[in-house]
């Protein structure tokens, strides 16, 4: 079953006002609640730049076409929430059937357990007593209250059991822990199967931990999506699945063992290579996160429903955009606007320039060809130019890569109808929390 979450916590978030905190909004809006705000179908020209919106009809083909998808191939869909950090949309995705919202710490768990989300996976090790104890209380307070974390040492193990057994009695509710496995060169997860079976054999040893099953991220050991890089994904989770066979006489008679993998980028082979463990009574579960919103880069090249699809579906479609102002034209072929390394993300890719907004009423939306984004400053941003000229004042659409590194940037998203059209209508504003 989906994870349940409050639906009036997520509701009252319209019931909250704006203010001069929320960069999205101008100042006319500031001192109005977000229904308020709404209610007068405010269009992107009422709108300060610079600004990130989203878009209502991505999103939802997005969000339905994974959950389509993963149905299909048999997976439960666990999306990495820490990539919006934006209840509302964990809730649209638990609506569309996800079985669990992933996040990657305690502090994000404390913002899913604010809006009341059930059943979270933590992606990653909890070692903080403070934390663990903080965790055991929300089990002992919320009897459906389920969590899952990870580990990849036994040391890892014996500081959760040392801290939980100082601090519970023998009739709490036992942790759920999953082995973390990892690859050479990677992130974090044992680096071999023996010590992967060690790390089990420690948390099914310990008083106040269970053993749930196993996990890993496998981007963090892929190395490109040509025929060499996918092999090397496959090889990982292979090695994933004989660990998990390895593991089975280790798991509680009453328990359904999880067996988790799939970033955004590689979940065509998680279906290929450990879909089949579902058949043999473990729940496969695929935690990718960025698809939610696309890309305009990095998601786009290397999704396996991307530009380039490598499996069945209906291709992800970008469902961020930044829409900028030209602030000044310094040079011939060059021009500034006013958005930078504190507005857009840039880790992976510059921002795209896509179409330039009228310019008055009645105008066409221009594409913007011949125009290149080359550097970001903290403020401001190089746009070159060669086809279309561009003149101060003009307000041009880019698209965006890496949604990690988008969000968390903006506390309020304008949610748009059309970002094609000429003056988009906001038709919702996302609350994230950083």
């Amino acid at each position: 079953m989906p994870a349940a979450y409050d639906a009036d916590a997520i509701a009252a978030l319209a019931d909250q006002p704006v203010s001069w905190r929320d960069k999205a909004l101008p100042p006319a809006f500031w001192g109005r609640t977000v229904a308020e705000v709404l209610a007068d179908k405010p269009r992107l020209s009422q709108l300060p730049t610079p600004v990130m919106t989203l878009s209502a009809p991505g999103l939802r083909h997005n969000v339905d076409t994974l959950a389509r998808w993963s149905a299909h191939h048999g997976l439960d869909l666990a999306p990495h929430g820490k990539t919006t950090m934006a209840p509302a949309l964990w809730a649209m995705q638990l609506d569309a059937g996800s079985w669990a919202i992933t996040l990657a710490n305690v502090f994000q768990l404390g913002v899913a357990r604010a809006y009341g989300v059930r059943r979270v996976l933590i992606a990653n090790a909890v070692i903080s007593p403070l934390q663990l104890r903080w965790i055991a209380d929300e089990l002992a307070r919320d009897p459906e209250f389920e969590v899952l974390c990870w580990a990849d040492s036994v040391r890892t193990v014996e500081i959760m059991e040392a801290a939980r057994s100082a601090y519970v009695g023998p009739d709490a509710r036992r942790l759920d822990v999953l082995v973390e496995i990892g690859g050479l060169d990677g992130r974090t997860g044992a680096r071999d199967a023996e010590t992967a079976v060690a790390v089990g054999e420690a948390i099914a040893a310990a008083s106040t931990l269970r053993l749930a099953g196993v996990a890993g991220y496998e981007g963090a050991v892929g190395h490109g999506v040509d025929e060499a890089g996918l092999a090397g994904v496959r090889a990982y989770l292979s090695e994933f699945a004989g660990i998990h066979h390895r593991l089975k006489s280790l798991y509680d008679a009453d328990i359904t063992p999880v067996v988790s993998a799939g970033g955004s980028q590689y979940f065509e082979l998680v279906a290929e290579v450990l879909g089949p463990l579902g058949a043999d009574g473990a729940r496969v579960v695929l935690r990718s996160g960025a698809y939610i919103t696309h890309d305009d880069g990095l998601y786009r090249r290397v999704s396996p429903l991307g530009e380039n699809p490598r499996t069945d579906g209906e291709r992800l479609v970008s469902a961020m955009h930044a829409w900028v102002r030209i602030t000044s034209q310094p040079e011939p072929g060059l021009a500034i606007f006013d958005a930078g390394k504190r507005d857009l993300p840039f880790d992976q890719d510059m921002p795209e320039p896509q179409l330039i907004r009228p310019r008055s009423d009645g105008e066409p939306v221009l594409p913007a060809t011949g125009m290149t984004v080359t550097k970001l400053n903290d403020q401001h941003g190089f746009l070159h130019f060669t086809d279309v000229p561009v003149v101060i004042g003009d307000e041009l659409r880019v698209g965006l890569s890496h949604p990690c590194t988008a969000f968390d940037k903006w506390g309020l998203i304008p949610v748009v109808d059309d970002p094609d059209a000429a003056d988009p209508v906001v038709v919702d504003l996302v609350r994230t929390f950083f």
